[in-house]
């Protein structure tokens, strides 16, 4: 059976989505939502830059809400849980990157009734928060025993990531250091990577504080860096941010979530670098025995063309995800409660 699918926004793991979408033996594009009013009316394919796909964009919810789906991959840039609240009612299973990878009772009670209403299910998912910064690091410590500390860590060189309004209004990149401190960064990755943290800390069985310990660092210009997708980071301006969730039992980390931002390994005071690694995503375990796991490929090269490979990565998780969640007992699920997920053989490849 055929699952109907509607993608909700067309920013870059839309795009990425819906191509996912469409060479999916299991699913069928059936709608999609878009933000801009120059999008509406227009067919999806023209959208991505490909072959008409039969499929006519809106910008009205009500449309998507009286769609015959049993899916929505919703990834705005930001989630508004009212949106998301609606479309579980309507009877339809949401897949997001967004958000709700671990969620507490208390917080996502709402949605949890929203879904029951709708005899529905919410499941977060993604790369980091979604993937790599819980998923991963509890399936590799089932090659340990007597876990002592792991940690999940991203370095990431956003010279490659072509969005300047996030870049500086959001990351805080380009302002200067009390402005990225005091601006919205933290608080929009603390939604994620804390839940993150305490999937891990509650699964492992560490007996941690409740509270996650969130730390930032700030690397400033100590010359003109030009090369970014702001234009020219001058000397004092934010070059760098670096980001660290702690899980603690007493005064011992035992899961550490962090990410490492940088505009390049130049002129940047203090005088961070990714390492001889360059950029990757590194997962560490202690126990026995003690390993180290780091996957290449997610990060673009600064100079690179095409879709950054981590975009193209969250939005093939989401996908993937679907006909587990469309399967999955109503409510919110989290990777605990579904099977195992698998890509599926190319088209070229696969069995008939």
């Amino acid at each position: 059976m055929v699952l109907r699918v509607v993608q909700w926004a067309t920013g870059g793991v839309g795009v990425a989505a819906i191509r996912a979408i469409a060479e999916h033996p299991e699913l069928e594009l059936v709608g999609c939502w878009v933000h801009s009013t120059d999008k509406a009316g227009r067919d999806v394919g023209e959208l991505i830059g490909a072959e008409p796909l039969g499929v006519t964009a809106t910008d009205s919810i009500d449309d998507i809400l009286a769609l015959a789906a049993d899916a929505v991959v919703y990834a705005p840039l930001m989630a508004n849980p009212d949106e998301v609240a609606a479309l579980l009612a309507s009877g339809k299973n949401v897949v997001t990157p967004v958000g709700w990878v671990y969620p507490s009772e208390r917080s996502s009670a709402a949605l949890r009734a929203a879904a029951l209403e709708g005899n529905a299910t919410l499941h977060g998912t993604g790369i980091a928060p979604g993937g790599i910064s819980e998923k991963f690091p509890l399936l590799f410590s089932a090659m340990s025993t007597g876990v002592t500390f792991v940690r999940a860590e991203e370095f990431s060189d956003l010279r490659t990531y072509d969005a300047p309004d996030v870049v500086r209004h959001v990351m805080g990149f380009g302002n200067t250091p009390d402005n990225a401190l005091s601006g919205p960064m933290q608080k929009l990755l603390d939604a994620g990577f804390i839940q993150a943290v305490r999937m891990c800390t509650d699964r492992l069985g560490f007996a941690a504080d409740p509270k996650v310990r969130a730390t930032q660092e700030i690397a400033v210009a100590a010359a003109p860096i030009t090369d970014t997708p702001i234009g020219t980071i001058e000397p004092g301006q934010v070059a760098g941010r670096r980001f660290v969730w702690d899980a603690l039992v007493g005064d011992e980390v035992v899961v550490r979530v962090a990410v490492n931002w940088l505009m390049g390994e130049k002129n940047l005071d203090p005088a961070w670098t990714f390492g001889a690694e360059g950029q990757r995503y590194e997962m560490e375990f202690r126990g026995n025995p003690d390993f180290t796991v780091t996957i290449k490929g997610f990060q673009s090269e600064a100079g690179e063309d095409g879709p950054e490979s981590g975009v193209v990565a969250t939005a093939a998780h989401c996908v993937n995800s679907i006909p587990a969640v469309c399967a999955a007992a109503p409510g919110i699920a989290t990777y605990l409660d579904l099977p195992l997920i698998s890509g599926t053989a190319a088209p070229s490849l696969a069995r008939s």
